[in-house]
Order: structure tokens, then sequence, then C-alpha cells
């Protein structure tokens, strides 16, 4: 192995790791809604200017890829179920604990499953991910205002969740043809984001 890459990946990390309280506060919708329009478009939006749910709906797409088989369709099509059903019941008012910090914690358990390359049984991938999507799509759906367009919001962000999981499905594939440190940096840089939003 070139001993330049992991020095350059150190430093990479130091980087991401120092630019992270600014962009990990930068979430539209956590704040009351006040930047954020409860339609279509404000719903296909917030996953793609939210980092945390940015980086979750990606690092779940490339874990299924690196599982391979029948985990490249059933992870994704857990995480939307899951998470849209979750949406409903935080429209509801219903109380669930813990659901930032879990969140949070997606990051961190998604990005070690990309840097271990961590071959789990199936049932078990499918359990982390439909128990983190969960607390997404509670997220999201708890942070609705009264009387806003829920359908059409949620048909957004159902809609952008498809698209950053076909990404994080192409980038998957694509890292498995690239040298393994490639992906499993990647995996890195979302284990950190996920430990940063966890400390601050």
């Amino acid at each position: 192995m070139n001993p330049v890459r992991p020095s350059r990946l150190f430093l990479q990390l130091g980087i991401l790791l120092a630019l992270l309280p600014v962009v990990a506060s930068a979430h539209p919708g956590h704040d009351g809604g006040h930047d954020l329009h409860w339609d279509f478009a404000g719903g296909f939006t917030h996953p793609l200017f939210g980092l945390d749910h940015l980086l979750a709906m990606i690092a779940v797409g490339v874990w299924a890829a690196q599982l391979g088989g029948r985990a490249r369709w059933l992870l994704p099509a857990t995480f939307v179920g899951v998470m849209t059903l979750s949406a409903v019941l935080g429209t509801q008012g219903v109380a669930l604990a813990a659901v930032e910090p879990m969140i949070a914690g997606s990051l961190l358990v998604f990005g070690l499953m990309i840097v271990l390359a961590k071959r789990l049984p199936l049932s078990v991938g499918l359990g982390f991910t439909a128990l983190f999507a969960a607390f997404h799509g509670f997220a999201h759906g708890a942070e609705l205002p009264a009387g806003s367009n829920g359908f059409s919001y949620g048909l957004g962000f159902v809609a952008a969740t498809l698209l950053l999981l076909g990404l994080g499905l192409a980038l998957g594939q694509l890292t498995t043809r690239r040298p393994v440190w490639l992906s499993r940096s990647a995996g890195a840089g979302v284990a950190a984001v996920g430990a940063v939003m966890l400390v601050a």
C-alpha cells in the first residue's frame, strides 16, 4: 500500500472533524420550520440539505451494495417503508424518546458497518435498518405543523429518500471495484459525523 494514503486519509478526516460542529447544526426543519416549506418541494429538499438524513440514506445504500444479494433491495425498501410508517406515527403526537441521539447513532453504526464491510446476517441488517429508519421517520412526522399538507410533503420526502438510497447503491457498486480504502474512508467519514453529533 502507498504510505502516503493513510496520512492523506487522516488529514481529510481531521479537516472533516474540524468543520463538523458548524455543518452538523445546519439542519433545516429542526428549527421550527422557519426555513422550510411544508409541501412536495420542501419534503424533497429536506433530506438533501439535512446532513444527518442525507448521509444516513446514502450509507444504507452503500452498505446494501456491500452486503449484496437480496440486501441490495431489501435494506432500502425496509428503510423507506419503516420511515414512512413512523412518520405517520409522528404526526399523531406519539411520544418517542432519544430521537436525535438515535439519528446520530444511525450514522455511527452505518458508517462503521461500511468501514468493517460487515457481512451480518440479513435479518440483523434489516433489524438495524428498521430501527434507525423509525427514528428518522418519526423526527419528520413530529415536526410537521398542524394544518400543513403532510401528504404532499411526505411524497417529496419519500421521493428524495429513494433517490439518495439509489445514489448510495450506485456508489456502493462503484467502490466495490475500487481499492478497499476508498469505501472505508467514506464509511469513516459518516461514522465521524455521527460521533460528533452524539457529543455536540
